[in-house]
């Protein structure tokens, strides 16, 4: 019997959301990337795309800039570091290996948008490795998601665990291992680019009202995504067979009322109250969780 404790995410999405939804624009934004993800599939990256462009747009700029930062050369750091960034990629495309080179650059576009922290970059990866890709099934999915909440960093672990399962799947054991080497590497080294090209200029982005416009709209475009997410564990959590029924654009999650499990039911508002009434240690929580299911699988 699977387990996901979901109302983990409802938590950070509740507390998040307190802080990044300060008026009725972004609360019309987190609402149009929920419907946009979940019912019409659009690609993480173009949500994050428009939301950043909307608010850039609505924000006045400064009267009076602030001057460039002195003796930073990006450009020269861009090119050093996408060099190495991309490096194993490019050799992989030369030799012919069309799948790695298929991983490589999905984790590496993965790290390019993880905004909004694990939880939205965990819904994309879900949506492209196993609808879009073909990588995972579903339970494999929601294994690998439930491993990762048993561990601090469940971003990286479950990048680890899609590209071993995807490799895995393709060519064995030891494409799994190569796979995931190869996902480690696209997505720690861009860390790297980002730091050293960024970091001369963060007080100067704080004195920007355009850039600061435009990462406000894209914190209440990642609430809209993590709640997409919440809502896709549930319904995959208690359900064992959800179908997925297309209405021309419209994408449209149908589960069969036969198959709800109400020992997950009744785990999922144990879990919630610990959470959110008694805030008990997540940990706690997970173990907690983890006996019952136990406990309840021989029922």
């Amino acid at each position: 019997m699977p387990e996901i404790n979901f109302h983990h995410f409802r938590d950070t999405t509740l507390r998040v959301a307190r802080k990044a939804l300060k008026g009725w624009a972004h609360w019309v934004i987190a609402a149009l990337s929920f419907v946009g993800i979940f019912f019409l599939t659009l690609p993480f990256p173009l949500i994050i795309a428009v939301a950043a462009l909307f608010g850039y747009l609505t924000q006045r700029s400064a009267e009076d800039p602030p001057p460039h930062p002195k003796g930073a050369n990006p450009l020269r750091t861009i090119a050093i570091w996408m060099a190495i960034w991309w490096a194993p990629v490019a050799v992989l495309w030369a030799v012919g290996a069309t799948f790695l080179t298929q991983i490589g650059v999905f984790f590496a576009k993965l790290a390019v948008v993880t905004f909004g922290g694990a939880y939205a970059v965990l819904a994309y990866m879900t949506q492209a490795a196993v609808f879009d890709h073909g990588w995972l099934t579903t339970p494999q999915m929601m294994d690998g998601l439930g491993l990762a909440e048993t561990t601090p960093g469940p971003l990286i672990l479950v990048t680890e665990f899609v590209a071993f399962i995807a490799g895995f799947g393709e060519h064995g054991i030891w494409m799994g291992v190569a796979a995931a080497l190869l996902a480690l590497w696209v997505t720690f080294v861009p860390c790297y680019l980002w730091i050293f090209t960024g970091a001369p200029y963060i007080e100067w982005i704080a004195t920007r009202p355009r850039l600061r416009g435009a990462l406000s709209a894209i914190t209440a475009a990642v609430m809209g995504v993590v709640l997409n997410l919440s809502l896709w564990f549930a319904l995959h959590v208690f359900f064992g067979t959800v179908s997925t029924i297309r209405h021309g654009p419209v994408t449209l999650f149908t589960p069969d009322p036969a198959t709800l499990d109400w020992r997950v039911v009744g785990l999922a508002l144990l879990s919630g109250v610990m959470i959110l009434r008694l805030h008990m240690d997540l940990l706690k929580v997970l173990f907690l969780v983890a006996l019952g299911g136990i406990a309840l699988s021989f029922i």
